[in-house]
């Protein structure tokens, strides 16, 4: 941990800093910096290549692009020297953006910088993009790691008949692979949701009406060139009517999508947690590891507790996200661009959690015994698929029947199961087919 680590106020950048530095080229300052750097570099090149730059020289865009892919932490600094006077952040990015242009000899091109633009339209570009590579490029995969690790313990457990609760009290049996697949399932359906769900962009001049392009040059079809722009270039999805910011419908959709995959994470957590307490699953120990300060023989479940909390933070945070972002005073408010400066935030604590709960299943060690034992211990449960025969063979209220045998203050055992069919007035045919339903193999279907 480094010193500056231990005087980090959130935990992020603090305890989980090793968790989330892959986060930080996307929701740092500096990867913020980057973005708009980016930004008003691409769209000075669209306007060279449609031809608004009069004998703009050819094959400078390299050079032009190499500012913000050679982007260094100097140059951050150099913009925050300079904000310190413009007191504007994005009007440092432009002025610094002027001085690298001299020094490539394109000084007679510098009020093309940033044209017609306000600060929202870098802003509510940078920040979609930023959003959208964080997304693609480090949530995405650490989820599909999730999703791929459950469908390897699902095919591995698949035929683990296990004891099922409902009401926490036992019911028809399951499988566990089947009940670890039902999370690869809600995860999948989920996240294919995300992948639809387009990153919006507002980029139309001051309240969005393209009025300082369209004045200056109105023969253009500015509109056509935003859409190019945005859509093609940064690979976003402009909106086309709007304010003087981007409405964040669709950002809202996505930060709930989010927390709807983290809700089901957290169910599967506390599902792992309720599994180990119940003893279905042992844990592999770690030389050095301590699970208890006061006694030693406990290995606590802390990678699902862990996650679970980040889960906590991550949605209330992305809860506020959803509800605060499209709404804004009139044509706009500056809420939105306090709050757009923590979409970090939820998701570092969602990788935190992804990750805690990917330790915790490469913890887990089956516990067939334990399992076996429940349902043995269990028989009452076999009561439903006995009635259910009973009923397509016509027997007079079978329900009643089972209902008598199990609310009896006594264990129902195999040999009590065994004796009540013997009393049934049912064909000998009927009562060996009873008899061989157990617990352990009435599970009914799934095909993995």
């Amino acid at each position: 941990m480094s010193t500056h680590s231990l005087f980090a106020i959130s935990p992020v950048d603090g305890r989980y800093a090793s968790k989330t530095k892959e986060l930080q080229a996307f929701f740092s300052e500096f990867g913020l910096i980057k973005y708009r750097v980016l930004v008003e570099i691409e769209y000075f090149i669209a306007l060279a290549h449609a031809g608004v730059l009069v004998d703009f020289p050819q094959g400078k865009e390299d050079a032009l692009r190499a500012i913000y892919q050679d982007f260094t932490e100097q140059d951050a600094l150099a913009i925050k020297e300079i904000e310190k006077t413009t007191n504007h952040d994005v009007k440092a990015v432009e002025y610094f953006i002027k001085k690298k242009m001299e020094d490539l000899g394109l000084a007679a091109y510098l009020e093309f910088i940033h044209f017609g633009l306000t600060s929202q339209d870098i802003n509510n570009t940078a920040i979609p993009l930023s959003l959208k590579e964080a997304i693609e490029q480090v949530y995405v995969p650490t989820l599909q790691e999730v999703i791929d690790t459950l469908h390897k313990d699902a095919k591995e457990w698949k035929s683990i008949s296990m004891l099922a609760k409902t009401h926490g009290q036992p019911a028809s049996p399951t499988r566990l692979g089947k009940e670890i697949y039902v999370f690869v399932e809600r995860l999948t359906v989920q996240l294919n949701q995300l992948k639809q769900i387009p990153y919006s962009a507002k980029f139309g001049g001051a309240t969005g009406n393209f009025n300082a392009h369209h004045v200056a040059y109105p023969e253009r079809d500015w509109v056509k060139f935003g859409n190019d722009f945005v859509n093609q270039q940064l690979g976003l999805s402009r909106s086309q009517t709007t304010t003087q910011i981007e409405h964040y419908d669709n950002m809202a959709a996505l930060f709930d999508c989010l927390k709807r995959i983290n809700t089901i994470i957290l169910d599967l957590d506390r599902d792992m947690w309720t599994y180990i307490s119940m003893e279905y699953f042992k844990q592999k120990l770690k030389e050095g590891e301590v699970g208890s300060s006061a006694m030693p023989h406990k290995v606590n479940p802390i990678d699902f507790e862990n996650s679970e909390g980040n889960i906590g933070v991550a949605n209330a945070l992305f809860e506020h996200l959803s509800a605060k972002l499209p709404v804004s005073r009139l044509q706009r408010d500056l809420t939105d661009s306090t709050v757009l400066r923590v979409i970090g935030v939820p998701l570092a604590h969602t990788l935190i959690a992804f990750k805690s709960t990917l330790n915790g299943l490469h913890k887990l060690l089956l516990n067939e015994k334990a399992i076996a034992s429940d349902l043995e211990a269990n028989w009452a449960v076999v009561a439903e698929a006995i009635q259910t025969i009973l009923r397509k063979e016509g027997y007079p209220k079978p329900y009643e029947a089972l209902k008598g045998l199990t609310r009896k203050n006594e264990q129902v055992t195999k040999q009590s199961v065994h004796e009540f069919v013997d009393t049934l007035h049912v064909s000998d045919e009927i009562k060996l087919q009873l008899k061989q339903i157990s617990p352990e193999n009435y599970t009914g279907i799934f095909n993995l």
